[in-house]
């Protein structure tokens, strides 16, 4: 969410929400701060980006592999 600073509506469009939805909200952020500070072991010659398996193909020394 942005700051209540940015969009000076924000906070009354916040208190005009259900108490359920603003928990909801709520939880959410915290998923996604805690999601963005759980950084997983370095990989040691691993892709360069995104998991290639995930998103698209694997590429080494100028060669694509498609999974």
């Amino acid at each position: 969410m942005t700051d209540a600073k940015e969009n000076p509506g924000e906070e009354e469009r916040l208190q005009e929400l259900p108490a359920a939805a603003r928990r909801a909200l709520a939880e959410a952020e915290e998923r996604r701060k805690a999601q963005k500070a759980a950084d997983g072991p370095k990989e040691i010659n691993g892709p360069k980006g995104e998991e290639p398996t995930r998103y698209g193909d694997w590429e080494r020394n100028g060669r694509a592999v498609d999974f």
